[in-house]
Order: structure tokens, then sequence, then C-alpha cells
């Protein structure tokens, strides 16, 4: 199939008609657009409420826009047609990624080459779908919602929220992106979107210093007040909000610091992930999480520098993400996949880049990540179809499947069309 990139065949995006609505949460010092919320209640105690509750396992999507070169984050060294279809392109010096020997990492992809030593990458080097459309629009659009259908409107895991989220707490999806995920895209339920850390500081009007510090304390001793139900009910949510505050009170500074450095770059996508280290470690009732990582994967010229300049910046902030949650002891909680909308054509093109491709590479990184590969890589001989894109070997909605029962722990039927169709990998260790 070509290239099909025509606006007018592009599928809306999932939860384009949501309409999105601004909040300050004071005692949360969060300030954030919140979509999908028709009655959203008393909005601080509806987050307090959810986070003096058990925490709940984080799932973190990252991805990588513009469609990610497989072929080059785990390039086929020991195939015989690699270096013939990319003459120019070719890479070396990567490490041996162990469960193939035909593959080796991306040099700039090092980190993940540690985190998957450890045992904490599972790598699937081919997945995607069948029939794929090379199309930006339309297979990230698939991607999102969880199926190869142009209509859906709402996200994979926004229709996951629906049936196990609060009307009252949108930090349970959250976009770290200052806008909706459509991925995050619900039809009941509210979520969040927001710039990152340089966002959170408490705000009250007219109270600032010393007054408001004081104000503070005395609200958050009221927590510790009995009698009447409603007032004890009032008194712990108030208890529970000057928590919240008093650990994201960081955060309003101009740096956060890290217990392990991140990349110390222009872009957002490091700072963005320190941010998310700490809001799991404060203890926010977060459950979904979407981010796009740093750089762009659509490489059509000069591929060479720019993905490795892409890939570097984005390997480095997610192993620097790891560290961070292990040094807090909150890393059993979270898992995170990395992803693409597809990859690129096995062979390189005239202007030293790759155009779009079929299946693409994806990665679930965590502590408990079970580390092993899924699917395999077929070969270049046996593994393109006949435009020269690399075939899937395994499916993304097998994939998400297998996301939703094994650490979600839910029924994938409930939010995937035609689940039953789709092998489960297995991504925990036992």
């Amino acid at each position: 199939m070509a290239c099909c990139d025509d606006p007018a065949l592009r599928p809306p995006p999932a939860g384009g008609d949501l309409t999105r609505r601004s909040f300050v949460a004071r005692s949360l010092g969060l300030a954030l657009s919140v979509y999908g919320a028709g009655r959203l209640g008393l909005f601080d105690e509806g987050v307090a409420t959810a986070a003096a509750s058990p925490p709940q396992r984080v799932l973190v999507t990252v991805f990588l826009e513009g469609g990610a070169d497989a072929l080059a984050l785990l390039y086929p060294d020991g195939d015989p047609l690699y270096r013939r279809l990319r003459p120019r392109l070719a890479l070396s010096g990567g490490q041996p990624f162990a469960e193939d020997d035909r593959l080796r990492w991306h040099p700039s992809l090092d980190p993940l080459a540690q985190l998957h030593a450890e045992g904490k990458v599972t790598v699937l080097p081919s997945v995607g779908y069948e029939h794929p459309d090379q199309s930006h629009f339309t297979s990230r659009h698939f991607w999102e919602v969880g199926a190869t259908d142009t209509g859906l409107r709402t996200g994979w895991l926004g229709r996951y929220l629906d049936r196990v989220g609060s009307p009252d707490n949108p930090l349970q999806g959250v976009s770290l992106t200052g806008q909706l995920q459509p991925s995050l895209a619900t039809s009941r339920v509210p979520v969040a979107a927001l710039d990152g850390p340089s966002q959170y500081d408490f705000w009250t009007q007219g109270v600032w210093d010393e007054v408001e510090r004081h104000m503070l304390d005395t609200l958050g001793a009221f927590g510790s007040l009995g009698g009447d139900p409603a007032v004890h009910q009032v008194a712990a949510v108030a208890a529970q909000s000057h928590r919240l505050y008093t650990q994201l009170a960081p955060f309003g500074k101009a740096k956060l610091a890290p217990p392990v450095p991140y990349p110390d770059v222009q872009d957002s996508f490091p700072k963005r992930l320190a941010g998310l280290a700490a809001m799991v470690g404060a203890g926010l009732p977060l459950h979904c999480v979407a981010l796009e990582a740093a750089g762009e994967y659509d490489t059509h010229a000069d591929q060479a520098s720019g993905l490795a300049a892409s890939l570097a910046t984005t390997a480095q902030s997610l192993l620097a993400f790891q560290r961070d949650l292990e040094s807090r002891g909150v890393a059993d909680r979270v898992l995170t996949l990395v992803w693409s909308e597809f990859g690129r054509r096995a062979a390189e093109n005239g202007s030293a880049g790759t155009d779009h491709g079929a299946a693409g590479a994806a990665f679930v990184i965590g502590t408990r990540a079970a580390g092993r590969m899924v699917g395999e890589f077929a070969g270049l001989k046996a593994g393109l179809d006949p435009d020269g894109n690399l075939r899937a070997t395994s499916d993304f909605r097998g994939l998400y499947a297998a996301l939703l029962e094994q650490w979600l722990q839910c029924d994938a039927a409930a939010v995937l069309p035609d689940a039953h169709r789709f092998a489960r990998p297995k991504l925990l260790r036992a």
C-alpha cells in the first residue's frame, strides 16, 4: 500500500469532540485542563479521596511520533541483506541483542540495552497489524483507539477508565503534553492534561507567603477533628489535601531535585518524566499516563544524525525515570510502554533516509516486565512484504490485551473490539 496522508482521508482523532474545562486544584497545587467531565462534583475532594485509597498500578505510554525505524532501533547486523539495502545507513557498534544474535541495539539505545540486560525490558521487534496503513494519521489512530476502525472516538485507555474510573478524579488519566492524548479519550469519566512539573503551584486568591503557609497548616490540623460524621469526612479530606500539598510543595520551585540525574537538554521530555516520578512518589492517584518522547522520528532524509540524537535523549530519560522510580521505592507499581505508529521501509531512499513502512518496534519497561522478546525478527529475506516493509510477527491488539489483563487486571474483551482474536504475550514476570 502506498503512503496515504491526504488530509481528506484522515480519521478524526479520538476525543476531538470532548469539551475542556480548566481547573486549579488548589489543595493539590495542580493547574490542569479536564476533559470529558459532565458533572465533576467536588474536584479536590474527589482527588484527595482517590489518593487516600490503596495505591494503584500505573501504566505509562510513551509515543515516538513519526514512525520510528524498527530496523535501526534493533538493527539486523547479522542479516546478509542488511548492508545491501542500507549502504549508507547501515549501523555499527551497538550492543548485541542477547535474544537474537542477528540483532544489535542502536548505539544510542545503550540505556535500554542496559535495562534489558537487567531483565526489565520486554522487546517486540516487529509489532503492528494486518493490512498495514502507511498513513501517519490512520495508523496512529488505530493504535490510539485499540482497533483498526477509523470510526472509533474513544481511546483504548479511555474505555478502560470508563469501566474502572471515578467520576471525580481526573488524575486517573493524565496527558503530560498539555493537551488530551487520544488514547485517553473517555466517554464517561474525566481525564486531565497538564504541561509538566513547572505547572505545580499552590494558589489561593489573595493569600501568599507566610499567611499561606499558616493557613495550610491550620487546614491540615483540621483533619484531627472528630465528632459529627460530616465533619469527619471534611476533616479527612482536609488532612489528605494538606499531606499532598506538603509533598507537592517542591514542584512549585524553579527546579525539581530528583534523586537521580536526568538529561540536561532543552527538550521537555526528561523534565516531564522527572515530574511524573515525583507525582507517583507523592501518592497522587494516577493510573494511566501518556507522553510523547523527545525528538522526531519521521526520518525521510538525513536519518543517521537526527535519529541518533532523538533516541539518545529518549533512552537516557527512560533509564533515569526507571532509576528514579526504583530509588523512591515505587518501581513495582509502574510499567512503561514505548510505541510508534509504524516502522520504516527496509531499503534506504535517495535522501539518506527511510520511507513509511509497516511493522515497528515496541518496548515494555519496568521491574515487573518479563524482560523477554515477544514475537520474532523474521529476517530480511522472509520477513518483508511485497512493498519491502517489515511484516508484523505480533499484533498491537494482543499487546494491549495483555497489558489490560496482566497489568491493569481488566477483561480485555470489555475494552478492545474482537479481543478474542489476538494471542496475549506474557508481559509480566512470575
